[in-house]
């Protein structure tokens, strides 16, 4: 059996305070939270060594169990440690486990606790009627929630406010964040038990389709209506996007479906300032309505020039 060394697990001194060893405890378990780091092992292990650790320098009487038993680990380990989790050799292991029962075997706190055999050795049944889900330090429950964007929304970012669970809350959107997107504001969920941190509030972003544009990832589409003289002749074309209008120009005899880029005019990268997609602009043309006589004159004499067109 391994000594564990609590301060250090928390990152403080021995000589941290109470508030400290919280604080210490509060950051370590949002880093290391199973929400924050699914499927990751070596999180949730560390995530349970945090646990293990505010458990007892959190509770002045296991610290101060914990602090001398530290002091006597050396003169502990020369006695033969502990064998099949009975004290060895000559040491005195009664002076630590006096009054609790002498459990060395198991958790003390019932199913689902998961402490270390260090834990269970050195404080035996001393639970002091916790549980896992009863006085122990645990972090508090997540809350869900959406909010509708329009594709302008996403675009400029901006503050905003949402009500969850009747709490007003007042946060700032990235410019660029996607449909589906979920961001997490920590300490806004359910309070902690026992000290522990508070739960997060996740927030999911439902961007609504714009009839304008068709988004891929950083990058827009557009499509771009154009008269058939304009695009037989060329010229120049305003473009509404949006980040303000924009002029083209347009080649003489520019086809239907022609595809122009504009680069740096799609949709800001997201938390990276001043970055942004491209634009893509689908030419469509579009042709004229209620000729008059001279105008189907007109086309009747173009169409005689290419009669095989």
């Amino acid at each position: 059996m391994d000594y564990k060394d609590y301060y250090k697990v928390l990152g403080v001194d021995k000589s941290a305070s109470t508030e400290q060893i919280k604080k210490a405890y509060r950051k370590l378990a949002r880093q290391y939270h199973p929400d924050v780091n699914p499927n990751n092992a070596e999180a949730e292990r560390k995530f349970k060594e945090v646990n293990e650790a505010n458990e007892v320098l959190s509770d002045p009487e296991k610290r101060k169990k914990y602090d001398q038993f530290g002091a006597d680990w050396q003169r502990y380990q020369q006695a033969g440690g502990a064998r099949g989790g009975q004290p060895g050799g000559g040491f005195d292991w009664s002076q630590y486990t006096q009054g609790q029962g002498g459990d060395f075997g198991g958790s003390p706190f019932g199913d689902g606790a998961d402490f270390s055999d260090f834990f269970s050795s050195l404080f035996g049944g001393m639970g002091g009627g916790r549980s896992a889900g009863g006085s122990r330090p645990g972090a508090g429950q997540d809350y869900q929630a959406e909010m509708e964007l329009t594709l302008e929304d996403a675009y400029r970012g901006g503050p905003r406010m949402i009500n969850v669970n009747g709490k007003s809350l007042r946060l700032t959107i990235q410019p660029g964040v996607a449909d589906g997107q979920t961001i997490r504001l920590r300490d806004q969920g359910g309070p902690g038990r026992n000290g522990g941190p508070n739960g997060s509030l996740l927030i999911t972003f439902r961007v609504a389709p714009d009839p304008r544009y068709a988004r891929s990832g950083d990058d827009l589409t557009q499509d771009v209506p154009v008269s058939i003289y304009k695009a037989v002749l060329g010229g120049e074309q305003t473009v509404e996007t949006l980040g303000g209008p924009v002029k083209i120009k347009l080649k003489p005899e520019t086809a239907n479906g022609t595809r122009l880029r504009l680069r740096g005019k799609g949709f800001p990268v997201y938390k990276q300032p001043g970055q942004f997609g491209d634009l893509y602009l689908r030419i469509s043309l579009t042709l004229p309505q209620n000729l008059t006589e001279k105008e189907l004159e007109l086309f009747q004499q173009l169409a005689a020039l290419r009669p095989n067109a």
